[in-house]
C-alpha cells in the first residue's frame, strides 16, 4: 500500500535528482563556453587568425600524421608558440585562484576572503623583487616568489597556531601581520632599486602573461590539477567545514586536519600562479560568489564551476588587455577596473543573500 510519507519521500528524491542533472547539464554549457572563449580569443590579435587555422595548427603540432611543413609557419609561430601557450596559462591561474578562494572562504566562513588573505602575494612580491634586483645572487624570479609566497603562508600558519588549534580569527589576523612585513620588505626594494629594476618589479606586481610559454604550462598544471583533483575529491567536507568546527567533529570530520590539508592545497596553487604570471587581483574573490548566484553554496558544485568561471574571466580579461590598445595592458588593472564595480553591484543588488548569508 502506498502511503503519503512513501509518496513525500520519492517526490524529494525525484527533486534531487532533477536538481542534479540540472547542475550537470550547466557544467557541460559552461564547459562549453570556456572551449569557445579559448577559440575566439586565439583570433584576437594585430594579426587576424581564422578558426581553421588554429585547428590546422594544433593538428600539424600533436599529430603524428600530419607534417609541420604543411602549415604557414608565421600561422604556427602565433598560434601555437605565442597564443595557445598563453590562453593555457590564463586557464591554469584562473583556475587556481577561484579554487582557492571557494576554499579559502568555506575554510574560514567568511565570503570576503581571498586566496591573498595570508600573505601569499606579499611573500610572493618579496622574492620576485629580490630576485629582480639581485639576479646574479640568488634563484630565478620565479622560484623566489613561489619560495617566500609558502614562507609567508607558512609563517602566518606558525604564528596563529597555539595550544595544538588553529582558530581561524588568529590566522587571518597572522596573515595581515605577516603581509604587512613583507609589504614593507617590497617597499625597502623599491626604495634601493634603479630605474630598469623599479620598473620591472612595478609592471610583475600588476600582473601579466607577457611572457607566457609553453615552459610555463608544463610547469604548473600538473600542480594545479593535482590540487584541484583533490580538493574536488574533498569538496562534501568543505561543507561540513563551512558548518563550523562543532558540527564538523559531531559529523566525525577532524576540523584542523581538513583546514590544513586545504590551505596547504590553496596555497600551492596560489603560489605557483602568482610566481608566474604576478599578482592578479579580484578573481578569487569574485569567481566564487559569482558561482554561488548560479549553482548555490554546495562546494561540489561550487569547486568545478568557480574554476571554469575564473577561466573565462581571466581569458577575457588578458584579451582586452593585449588587444585595448597599441601597448599591453597589465591585467591586474583590468581585473581590478572590472572586479569592483561588479561587487559592488552585488552587495547593492543582492545584499547578504549574495554572500551565502
Amino acid at each position: 500500500m502506498i502511503t503519503v510519507s512513501s509518496l513525500n519521500q520519492n517526490r524529494s528524491i525525484l527533486f534531487k535528482l532533477l536538481s542534479y542533472n540540472k547542475k550537470i547539464v550547466l557544467i557541460s554549457i559552461f564547459l562549453g563556453i570556456l572551449v569557445l572563449t579559448s577559440l575566439f580569443a586565439i583570433t584576437c590579435g594585430n594579426f587576424n587568425i581564422e578558426f581553421s587555422d588554429i585547428f590546422s595548427v594544433i593538428a600539424a603540432n600533436i599529430s603524428p600524421f600530419t607534417d609541420i611543413e604543411s602549415v604557414n609557419r608565421l600561422h604556427n609561430t602565433i598560434i601555437w608558440k605565442i597564443r595557445l601557450p598563453r590562453i593555457i596559462l590564463a586557464i591554469n591561474v584562473g583556475i587556481a585562484l577561484s579554487i582557492s578562494g571557494a576554499v579559502f572562504q568555506g575554510c574560514f566562513k567568511n565570503p570576503l576572503v581571498e586566496p591573498y588573505i595570508l600573505g601569499i602575494s606579499s611573500g610572493a612580491a618579496f622574492g620576485a623583487a629580490l630576485g629582480i634586483l639581485f639576479p646574479s645572487f640568488f634563484l630565478s624570479v620565479q622560484a623566489l616568489a613561489f619560495c617566500f609566497a609558502f614562507i609567508a603562508v607558512a609563517a602566518a600558519y606558525f604564528l596563529a597556531h597555539t595550544r595544538g588549534e588553529t582558530p581561524i580569527i588568529m590566522l587571518i589576523l597572522a596573515g595581515i601581520i605577516i603581509g604587512s612585513i613583507f609589504s614593507a620588505f617590497v617597499g625597502i626594494i623599491k626604495y634601493l632599486a634603479q630605474d630598469s629594476a623599479l620598473r620591472e618589479i612595478v609592471f610583475w606586481l600588476m600582473g601579466g602573461f607577457y611572457y607566457a610559454n609553453w615552459g610555463d604550462v608544463i610547469l604548473i598544471s600538473p600542480i594545479i590539477f593535482v590540487s584541484f583533483s583533490i580538493i574536488w575529491l574533498h569538496s562534501w567536507k568543505l561543507n561540513i567545514l563551512s558548518m563550523g568546527d562543532d558540527e564538523a567533529k559531531a559529523l566525525g570530520v577532524s576540523p584542523e586536519k581538513f583546514k590544513f590539508l586545504f590551505i596547504i592545497l590553496a596555497t600551492l596553487s596560489t603560489a605557483v600562479a602568482v610566481s608566474c604570471v604576478g599578482i592578479i587581483a579580484w578573481v578569487g574573490l569574485m569567481m566564487p560568489h559569482a558561482t554561488r548566484m548560479v549553482m548555490g553554496p554546495d562546494h561540489r558544485f561550487l569547486i568545478p564551476v568557480s574554476a571554469i568561471f575564473g577561466a573565462i574571466y581571466l581569458i577575457i580579461c588578458d584579451t582586452i588587455a593585449r588587444t585595448l590598445v597599441n601597448a599591453e595592458i597589465p591585467i591586474g588593472i583590468i581585473t581590478s577596473i572590472l572586479g569592483a564595480p561588479y561587487l559592488f553591484y552585488l552587495i547593492r543588488s543582492r545584499g547578504a543573500s549574495a554572500f551565502g548569508g
